[in-house]
Formats: C-alpha cells, sequence, structure tokens
C-alpha cells in the first residue's frame, strides 16, 4: 500500500510547462539554407585551368592550393569540365609513369551537375550523394561564381544543427 502523502500524477499537472525536445519531425525538417548563405562565408573563389593544359600543371595547383578539384574552362570562362584528384589517380593507375604530360581535355569530366546560388543545400548534398562525387560548381545568371564541395555543405548543416540545438537550450533554461 502506497503512503498516504503520495499522489499519483494526474492528467493536466504539467499544462504549465512547455517542453522543447526534438521532435522526428524536428530533426529530419529540411534546411531551407540556399548554396548563397554558404558561399557568402566560404567565399566565390574558383581555381580553374585550360581543356589544353597538362596534368602536371594540374597536380601543381592542386597542391599549391590544396584543394581536391579545379574546373576546366574556355578563354571567357566558360564552364568546358572538371578534373579531380581523383580522376588523375584513377589514370595513373591506368597509364602508369605516362600521365603528367597528358592534357587535361583526355581526362577531364565534360558532362558536370552544376548548381545555383539559389539551390537548397539540402538538394545539392542530395545530387552530390547519389552522383558520388564532391565537388560542385555553382552559377549565377549562367555564369560561374564559386565551388562548393560535400564538405562544405556537411560543415555548414552541422553549424546550423549546433546554432538550433544552443537557441533551444536557450529557450528552456531563459
Amino acid at each position: 500500500m502506497a503512503p498516504t502523502s503520495y499522489q499519483a500524477p494526474m492528467r493536466g499537472d504539467k499544462e504549465e510547462k512547455t517542453t522543447y525536445s526534438q521532435t522526428t519531425g524536428s530533426n529530419l525538417a529540411q534546411s531551407k539554407t540556399a548554396v548563397s548563405k554558404l558561399l557568402e562565408g566560404k567565399g566565390d573563389d574558383v581555381f580553374s585551368v585550360r581543356p589544353n593544359e597538362t596534368i602536371h600543371s594540374v597536380v601543381n595547383i592542386l597542391k599549391e592550393k590544396r584543394i581536391g578539384a579545379v574546373l576546366v574552362t574556355d578563354q571567357n570562362g566558360a564552364l568546358q569540365g572538371i578534373l579531380s584528384e581523383r580522376d588523375i589517380v584513377r589514370r595513373m593507375a591506368d597509364t602508369p609513369g605516362q600521365t603528367l604530360p597528358q592534357s587535361v581535355e583526355d581526362l577531364m569530366t565534360k558532362e558536370v551537375k552544376t548548381c545555383t546560388t539559389d539551390d537548397l543545400l539540402n538538394d545539392v548534398l542530395k545530387t552530390m550523394t547519389e552522383g558520388r562525387f564532391r565537388h560542385m560548381p555553382v552559377l549565377r545568371d549562367g555564369k560561374l561564381c564559386g565551388v562548393i564541395t560535400i564538405g562544405d555543405v556537411v560543415h555548414f548543416r552541422l553549424k546550423e544543427l549546433e546554432y538550433e540545438a544552443l537557441r533551444m537550450k536557450q529557450m528552456i533554461v531563459g
């Protein structure tokens, strides 16, 4: 038998208190953040080469700039392709000792998936994941204005989630 001072909880006992715990809806909510927001913090640096340059020159740029891919553009800056470290490594396996003198045009991916500054980060992340590539050129009014990586998108999204969690924590405490 329960002590006489004990009272079982009653419906409505906690109506005054509101909780702000995460829900399935909040955890799976689509971020409405556009690519332009990511570029604001990252910058709009675009490293590009011409199709007739050698793989050797690209390797030096990748090393110098500490990047994983370069865009291939024509003399007017129009996108012609993309060349990544992976592309180069795969070719090195196929043509050992003969890769560095080859031209960019021979190795580059010609059909490049791009996004615009208005595209949502979650959509871009999905495209990159499904396509199994890590670099995506960004276009504004049909012209190159940046490059984002899958790492950029994931890092940005994690920062968003940390900020949301901090706000929720402040709401509970404050």
